[in-house]
């Protein structure tokens, strides 16, 4: 039922019902934290149910194909990764319905999911005057792809040694969003992707502010003397739900929110014009241009460097 790109999950009408399906791909590219085989599986359910959430799906049934670094992982390291997934799909109320096991010589996963949804909930939609959305904060999977990449930085082997990025599933929130949102799609590959991507859907702009940075991804961001904003424009994101809102309709959906004991934050608006601007404090990025990928580099320590020669480059008092 869906164009190319205009959901997270494909919109599928079978019979009388709309189902969605997604298949995600990760590997260690994707820099999940992966000494902790429980926090590892809990990652990866939750980074693949997050597109069915984020179409304002419930999903239903669950599959995966798992390669171990026969290496590295044994039994235990299975268990607990199993747990970790568990936890998920019972979270969700989601059936696990099989997969595939295998070796190799790097950990590589594939997870599915097919759900369903009486009104889903796409990239189309946002509208001139909608309020841009999200759960949680920006900057945590920035953070641990930072923590990999600079690892060897003296000034971040304390920072280093915190706790480790859980993501957060966004499962009650997803079914609130749903009843309200004009539009949706989650930060997986990061805020500002994924708002250019509803921009550019809905032919629309956009006015970012009020940006909720993660504290532990403002603490690395310092550490290494780089702007704050990579932790928005990086394309390593958090997974948390990303929607536009009828300004009209806030007032009933902060009710329902508070009722429920569940968090949003406003970040900033959508325009008629097609201006795209990140608002900092004393100063704002002209995002226009931006439309740097990090598989445009064959380093990623290059593709760190171009996001944040942009940043620079591109501010204006």
């Amino acid at each position: 039922m869906n164009n190319l790109f205009e959901s997270d999950s494909e919109i599928i009408l079978f019979n009388s019902f709309k189902l969605l399906f997604t298949v995600d791909d990760f590997t260690e590219e994707d820099f999940f934290p992966d000494k902790d085989p429980y926090l590892l599986g809990w990652n990866l359910a939750t980074a693949t149910i997050s597109d069915i959430l984020a179409t304002g799906g419930l999903p239903r049934y669950y599959a995966h194909s798992l390669s171990l670094n026969k290496k590295i992982w044994n039994d235990n390291y299975l268990k607990d990764l199993s747990l970790g997934i568990s936890d998920v799909l019972k979270a969700c109320n989601t059936f696990f319905i099989g997969g595939d096991l295998g070796f190799s010589d790097k950990w590589h996963y594939t997870g599915i999911v097919i759900g369903e949804s009486d009104n889903p909930i796409s990239r189309k939609g946002a509208k001139p005057g909608d309020i841009i959305m999200m759960t949680g904060q920006v900057g945590a999977g920035n953070r641990e792809a930072s923590l990999n990449l600079f690892s060897e930085n003296p000034k971040i082997k304390d920072i280093a040694m915190m706790n480790h990025t859980k993501l957060n599933l966004r499962y009650n929130e997803s079914k609130l969003m749903s009843q309200f949102a004009s539009s949706c799609t989650d930060t997986s590959d990061g805020l500002a992707n994924g708002l250019v991507s509803l921009a550019e859907i809905n032919h629309v702009g956009f006015a970012l502010q009020n940006i909720p940075y993660q504290d532990e991804g403002l603490a690395v961001c310092m550490a290494l003397s780089v702007p704050k904003e990579l932790l928005c424009l990086g394309e390593c994101g958090e997974y948390e739900l990303l929607f536009t809102i009828d300004k009209n309709k806030l007032s009933e959906f902060y009710k329902d929110a508070e009722v429920q004991n569940l968090s949003f934050t406003p970040i900033g608006y959508i325009s008629e014009n097609r201006n795209r601007t990140l608002i900092s404090s004393n100063y704002r990025i002209d995002l226009n241009a931006f439309h740097i990928r990090a598989r445009d580099y064959e380093d990623v320590h290059l593709y760190v460097r171009a996001l944040t020669n942009y940043i620079l480059s591109h501010e204006k008092s």
